[in-house]
């Protein structure tokens, strides 16, 4: 079970080049269902995603190099390309400003986005529970929810502009 929210972000945070990335992509065979594939630096996936927008069903597989190369070139839409950094949720908060202590060991996926995209960022957090993930109060700079409009969704951003 996947349980994220997600956050257009409109300014990015001081020092997140410090902090560990991945270089992805992915695209998508199928939308409804959903069926993704994705390289993340030199591992590869085939991902299945039930419906939801802040809690759904999700399943990865170990695809080899040359089944993902194989399966690229059947996708529809677009392929997405993006860097991922991978900030400690703790790290996110100012410590100037005033906020809850956030749950240990979670972690903000910050996606940076290229190509198509370019200019596009976004925030997720992922939880063990919907009630944690409602209970959640994010940093300033992670600006709107975009959790429960689905615009933000990749597989809706694979489909194009």
């Amino acid at each position: 079970m996947e349980i994220e929210r997600k956050y257009l972000v409109e300014q990015l945070p001081e020092n997140y080049q410090s902090y560990p990335f991945r270089s992805i992509q992915q695209g998508y065979l199928c939308t409804l269902p959903v069926i993704r594939i994705r390289k993340e630096d030199e591992d590869y996936y085939l991902t299945y995603k039930g419906n939801g927008l802040l809690a759904r069903e999700e399943h990865n597989l170990p695809l080899t190099e040359e089944a993902y190369r194989h399966l690229v070139q059947k996708i529809d839409g677009i392929l997405l390309s993006k860097k991922r950094y991978l900030i400690p949720l703790s790290d996110a908060y100012s410590s100037a400003l005033p906020h809850p202590k956030p749950a240990d060991g979670l972690t903000v996926e910050l996606d940076i986005f290229e190509g198509t995209y370019q200019g596009l960022i976004l925030a997720e957090v992922e939880f063990s529970s919907i009630e944690e993930a409602q209970r959640f109060s994010p940093p300033s700079w992670f600006g709107k929810d975009v959790t429960f409009s689905g615009e933000y969704q990749n597989s809706k951003l694979s489909a194009g502009k």
